[in-house]
């Protein structure tokens, strides 16, 4: 697969393939984690699935549940193997996507570990009434979707 922007070929799937390096660290039917090359603590370690899909919502729905509980796996394995207090996990869908293949982080935590944090700036709604017209456009579509 080829990153659709650049046209290059996907690192991931090079990863997978066994085309490209990696310090792996699962490797199952589905999916495979490895460590990141540029880690915010020493363990970040990326999971992405085996097939190649640019987003959450490209993973098929039966995926996800398997996926993520491959997630939970790697976050345990924060705490039991690396003595890590918690982990955190998390995905950007485009913006942010460093690599146009599906893909979460599962990092490290401990107190005071310099991690502050989300990485962007917090905001507040302008008023009670804007909560609630975003969520009930976010109610709406959750409940077409559902259907």
């Amino acid at each position: 697969m080829s990153d659709p922007v650049s046209g290059k070929p996907c690192v991931f799937c090079e990863i997978i393939k066994g085309e490209r390096p990696a310090y792996v660290v699962l490797d199952e039917p589905d999916a495979v984690a490895f460590l990141d090359t540029r880690p915010l603590f020493k363990g970040h370690t990326l999971l992405v699935p085996r097939e190649h899909y640019e987003t959450l919502t490209d993973l098929p729905a039966e995926l996800v549940g398997p996926f993520f509980q491959l997630a939970q796996r790697l976050a345990g394995a924060m705490e039991s193997t690396l003595d890590a207090a918690g982990s955190f996990v998390a995905m950007n869908n485009r913006i942010s996507q460093s690599v146009p293949h599906l893909h979460v982080h599962v990092v490290p935590r401990n107190r005071k570990d310099g991690l502050r944090g989300f990485f962007w700036p917090r905001g507040k709604y302008e008023s009670d009434a804007e909560a609630a017209d975003y969520a009930s456009r976010l109610a709406e579509a959750m409940t077409v979707q559902g259907r």
